[in-house]
Formats: structure tokens, C-alpha cells, sequence
């Protein structure tokens, strides 16, 4: 809250609650039929009224301080998250960029698959079976598989056990 609100509501109230005593006082005097006094409890009276309509007039600008620092607040705060979603998208392309310039794997194939490949290359340029058939070659192609490890040693498949993909 505003220092300026609250300085208006406790001015406005403090007015309002002395503005009783005068009023007391009009009452009193009206009783008794004493009009100089009554005017003068009037005046009092008048005098507090004024204080309190001037103090909402203090509370009424410290309100639209308030609001206007609200507003602002809120325009900050949107501000930084819209700079912060800015930066984070900007650090996924950068994530994403390296992902795509990351060195490849490479493959290398062995000396019996490179001796399967030229026989069977040979086989087709040719046009010659060479006493072999197709499904020979394909067999020769066919081997068991292989499984690689991160230091490039060969391993073979474990007895009994099946592979499964999913994607």
C-alpha cells in the first residue's frame, strides 16, 4: 500500500472521529437554545469535513499511485518472462545446432564382408554365376550379428538371449 493511501484513510478517519465531538457539542447547545454555540460547533464541524474530504482526495491519488505501480509491476514482470522464454528458446537452438554438428559414427566393414561384397559385385558385373548360386551369395552376406562397443572390440550375441526394438 502507498504511503500516501494510508497517510489519506487515517487522516480521514482521525477528521471523521473529531468531527463527533463538535457535533456532541451541537446537540447540547441546541437543547439549551444556545445559537452562538451551535455556530460555533457548526464551524468545527464544517472545518472537519473539509480535513476528511481533503484527506480522500490524498487517498484517492495515492490509489491510482498504487494501480500505476501495479501496472507497471505487472508490465516487469511479463517483461522478464518473455526475455527469459526468449533465452531459453535460444539455448535449445544452440543445444539443437551442436546435436546436428556432432562428429558421426563411422563404419567400417570387415575383411570377410568386404570378400562377400566383391564376390558378390563381381557375380552382377559379370553377369556370370560362377558356378554360385543366388542363394549362396545371400548366405555368405548373411552372418551373425554383430555388436560393437564404445572402444570398438566386437562382441557377439549372448546364447539365448533375443533383441527387441521399439520405437
Amino acid at each position: 500500500m502507498h504511503t500516501k493511501t494510508m497517510e489519506g484513510l487515517t487522516g480521514a478517519s482521525m477528521s471523521m472521529k473529531l468531527m463527533n465531538t463538535p457535533l456532541r457539542v451541537y446537540k447540547e447547545a441546541e437543547r439549551r437554545g444556545d445559537t452562538a454555540v451551535m455556530e460555533r460547533a457548526m464551524g468545527y464541524v464544517g472545518d472537519f469535513a473539509d480535513k476528511a474530504e481533503d484527506y480522500q482526495k490524498v487517498t484517492e491519488k495515492g490509489m491510482k499511485e498504487d494501480a500505476k505501480e501495479a501496472r507497471e509491476k505487472a508490465k516487469a514482470e511479463q517483461e522478464n518472462a518473455i526475455q527469459k522464454r526468449r533465452e531459453e528458446r535460444e539455448e535449445l537452438e544452440k543445444r539443437i545446432a551442436e546435436s546436428q554438428n556432432e562428429d558421426t559414427d563411422i563404419v567400417s566393414i570387415s575383411e570377410r564382408g568386404k570378400a562377400a561384397l566383391d564376390e558378390k559385385t563381381d557375380s552382377v558385373q559379370t553377369g556370370a554365376d560362377n558356378g554360385i548360386s543366388a542363394e549362396k551369395t545371400v548366405d555368405a552376406v548373411k552372418m551373425e550379428p554383430v555388436i560393437y562397443t564404445k572402444t570398438g572390440e566386437s562382441v557377439g550375441p549372448e546364447p539365448g538371449a533375443t533383441l527387441s526394438v521399439s520405437v
